[in-house]
């Protein structure tokens, strides 16, 4: 596996003489992937490069825009067949219009169609590998295409592996750049009182109870019923628990947990707040943040917030959470679904007094500056780039 080590992006665009860099992926909606996009995109306008996105749109398009990339509007959501047939062509001709130098798939539907407009055009080809996928026989097959880079970008150590031992993917292509974060946003010195205390306002915090937060969205296998069946098991009265994140439909999932709090006894404990478009906010209101996930995360950005945003962390220990929270320094890992551990952890978190709080949150901090940068990311990236574009 390769460490991409930072780099100059100014001397990156003068190697390549302002290459044109063309990033496919379904849609510019919401999430870690279209964040990452733009957040490229943006790292490629500054160092002189030419950036252009092929999706089939949504709001984040503003923000190319504003840079002056390149969208263009393509069916790239399908993953039927013939779609994905349809659009080796289209990109292709996005390719030959735009003078793309070099291609970058960061979802699979997607990444078919671009590997073979870029084979056609005999331009390098990239992926991001996000996630731990499925591994069916025919999951297998599909998910193949992201192995299939001339470089494979791994978004975790735990993703490295999995490409290793899945596709048996060579050394010498296979990097690993962790995600990225906006650490002028996630800065507990840039939250004014004035947004923390609408936001207390908002979900009818007290200021005399502890917070512990799960940001999420309501699915199973983020692990909200397992903090429920842990705040049971804290037997405090003194605590307040929100969880944040949109059920997005999910409405028998969101009665499954409210039943639980109640059999439980802990629904006047507890709190569901929808989407929140002020995260750095509630991070600040939170005494632990819980990324409670059953199942492994590829990265997991919650945790690396929180961090950020000095607040402790209680983390499953499995997938990206090994390496992005450090055990009894900046917060505690525990068993996937174990309840009574969580429960123990949560009740450590709580019982930290001031000196020891700073000094978790300073490490959380400095955790987040020395590794999860969105700069950090981009020059990684650019590098990457740089190495096939000579």
């Amino acid at each position: 596996m390769v460490m991409v080590a930072q780099s100059n992006t100014g001397d990156a665009a003068a190697d390549t003489g302002g290459a044109t860099v063309l990033q496919v992926l379904p849609a510019l909606e919401t999430g870690g992937v279209e964040r990452g996009t733009v957040q490229v995109a943006t790292a490629l306008h500054q160092a002189g490069w030419r950036a252009v996105v092929a999706s089939a749109g949504g709001p984040m398009t503003r923000e190319l825009d504003r840079i002056d990339a390149a969208h263009v509007d393509l069916p790239l959501t399908g993953k039927s067949p013939f779609r994905i047939h349809a659009n080796i062509e289209r990109l292709q001709q996005v390719i030959a219009e735009h003078n793309v130098d070099l291609v970058h798939a960061r979802s699979r539907a997607p990444a078919w169609s671009a590997y073979y407009a870029a084979r056609r055009a005999g331009v390098p080809f990239v992926t991001t590998y996000h996630s731990p996928y499925g591994h069916n026989w025919l999951k297998h097959w599909y998910n193949a295409i992201m192995a299939r880079g001339d470089r494979v970008i791994a978004i975790s150590n735990f993703i490295a592996g999995l490409i290793r031992r899945h596709y048996k993917v060579e050394a010498d292509r296979l990097v690993t750049i962790p995600r990225g974060l906006d650490l002028s946003i996630f800065d507990p010195q840039a939250v004014t009182q004035a947004r923390m205390i609408a936001l207390s306002r908002q979900w009818n915090l007290r200021a005399d109870r502890p917070v512990i937060m799960l940001p999420g969205r309501l699915t199973r296998w983020k692990g909200q019923g397992v903090l429920i069946e842990a705040l049971a098991r804290l037997g405090r009265e003194d605590v307040a628990c929100v969880i944040v994140g949109s059920d997005q439909g999910r409405e028998a999932y969101r009665d499954e947990l409210e039943k639980l709090a109640a059999a439980r006894g802990v629904d006047h404990l507890l709190h569901f707040a929808d989407h929140c478009r002020d995260m750095a906010a509630a991070y600040m209101l939170a005494d632990v943040v819980v990324s409670a996930s059953t199942e492994p995360e590829g990265f997991g950005r919650v945790a690396v917030e929180a961090q950020a945003m000095g607040r402790p962390v209680v983390a499953t220990d499995h997938g990206g959470s090994r390496e992005t929270v450090r055990h009894r320094e900046t917060g505690w890992l525990v068993e996937p679904g174990n309840a009574e551990e969580m429960a123990e952890a949560l009740g450590v978190a709580l019982s930290l007094n001031e000196e020891e709080r700073r000094w978790m949150s300073e490490n959380g901090r400095q955790n987040a500056v020395d590794n999860y940068s969105v700069e950090l990311m981009c020059e990684r990236t650019l590098a990457v780039y740089r190495s096939l574009l000579g």
